[in-house]
């Protein structure tokens, strides 16, 4: 009974557990010489580590898919229209209007916020409050593609690398972000046509995938909380960031939902453009874009959850 209370703990409170072993280790770790954040091995872990639990995350979730579930729907153009508008009118910005560096990080940190696909985790909660999980599987599928074509187009263009031309910056970004995004669905539909014993294996498995997201997420937060310790900027720069990521989750949930209703699909709009894989957006802010607009991704996870969490509530309660 203790058992089963413990794991039901853990299980509600995953997300504040791994966001707080994300910071505590950033800061147990940098009183280590040869573990710092800074020193090479430890940089090459995290690189590693990083991607390759998004991968197996996204391995998990995808075998768990029916391929004759995943049909396109009239409101999935439509959010897919508002997820590439936003993200290249804030671009535009970035590379048209004049702005010190303070701006350039919060509006930096808004374009990975709208830029970023679906979370998997997102079918669970749209489950639980009634919509249609493989709707949203679908809408996850189209919005992972979407990324997988447009981060390498736009991030080399707000934040040259140096040394590198545009288009080298593009086939960079490309070979990390496309595979990783992507060969998870064409792997498992690989494994589901010829290994089915190894495929139903890892659906038996597809759990796993929540436990994975959490480690990722404990260590994406300790390189936030890196961002943030090393950073000379103002508190009032973290501060926006923080509202970039509010303001973003806000219109996106908003925008999602009123689509949705005009389709009567109105809560699996509603988390297929509000519920982001901000594990993913605060790797690639990290590693593509300036540091500390990591901030806003990584508050997103807050303010994304707070909504989620009033949205099962809600639902409890009309039960």
């Amino acid at each position: 009974m203790k058992q089963n209370a413990l794991v039901r703990f853990l299980k509600n409170w995953t997300l504040p557990l791994a966001m707080l072993v994300g910071t505590l280790g950033y800061f147990a770790f940098a009183r280590i010489p040869w573990l710092t954040p800074a020193k090479p091995f430890t940089k090459n872990l995290i690189a590693f580590l990083t991607p390759t639990l998004i991968f197996a995350q996204l391995l998990l979730t995808f075998c768990k898919v029916e391929i004759r579930d995943l049909k396109p729907r009239t409101w999935h153009g439509w959010l897919l229209l508002i997820q590439s508008c936003t993200c290249l009118a804030v671009v535009a910005l970035l590379l048209y209007c004049p702005m010190d560096e303070t701006y350039k990080q919060v509006f930096e940190g808004a374009m990975v916020c709208l830029i970023c696909p679906t979370a998997t985790a997102a079918a669970v909660i749209t489950g639980k409050l009634g919509g249609s999980a493989a709707t949203l599987t679908t809408y996850t599928l189209l919005s992972n593609l979407l990324a997988a074509l447009f981060v390498p187009l736009l991030f080399p263009l707000v934040e040259p690398h140096e040394g590198l031309t545009f288009f080298s910056a593009f086939l960079k970004i490309l070979s990390k972000v496309f595979p990783l995004l992507l060969c998870p669905f064409f792997l498992a539909c690989l494994l589901r046509a010829f290994t089915p014993r190894l495929h139903r294996l890892l659906t038996d498995y597809h759990q796993t995938a929540f436990y994975l997201w959490a480690v990722a997420l404990a260590i994406v937060s300790g390189q936030t909380v890196r961002s943030l310790a090393t950073s000379q900027a103002p508190v009032h720069t973290e501060y926006l960031l923080a509202l970039a990521g509010l303001i973003t989750c806000c219109l996106q949930f908003l925008f999602g939902k009123r689509i949705g209703s005009h389709y009567h699909d109105r809560i699996s709009a509603g988390q297929a453009l509000g519920q982001k894989n901000t594990v993913l957006a605060i790797w690639m802010a990290y590693t593509y874009l300036s540091p500390l607009s990591s901030v806003a991704p990584g508050s997103y996870v807050l303010w994304q959850n707070i909504i989620n969490s009033y949205q099962l509530w809600k639902k409890r309660k009309l039960a």
